[in-house]
């Protein structure tokens, strides 16, 4: 069984034991989260679609930490101009284990 949640502002396939990184949730390390967005869920008997989501449906993971991504280097330059700019950044993120996709 999977199921298609959202989070962020993007869509992840998870099942049980799956460990994805997310954007950053803000939770505390070793606490549960519910994804209460669940797009779909699919088992090989049956699919639910939500409209845009299924009633009821939850997914519960486990917060397994924060981190930062590697960096992405922004540069701009101008040319014959004697312009640039070096920035750099480091996107949040939440490591989580998925432990449970509920249904209804």
């Amino acid at each position: 069984m999977y199921a298609i949640i959202e989070t962020g502002g993007k869509q992840y396939k998870v099942k049980v034991g799956d460990e994805i990184t997310v954007e950053l949730l803000g939770a505390d390390a070793g606490t549960k989260f519910t994804f209460e967005r669940v797009l779909g869920i699919f088992d090989d008997s049956k699919s639910v679609f939500g409209s845009p989501l299924v009633k009821g449906a939850t997914v519960t993971a486990q917060v397994l930490g924060d981190g930062k991504a590697k960096k992405v280097i922004i540069y701009k330059h101008k040319a014959k101009k004697g312009f640039h700019k070096k920035k750099g950044h480091r996107q949040p993120f939440t490591r989580i284990r998925i432990e449970a996709v509920n249904e209804k």
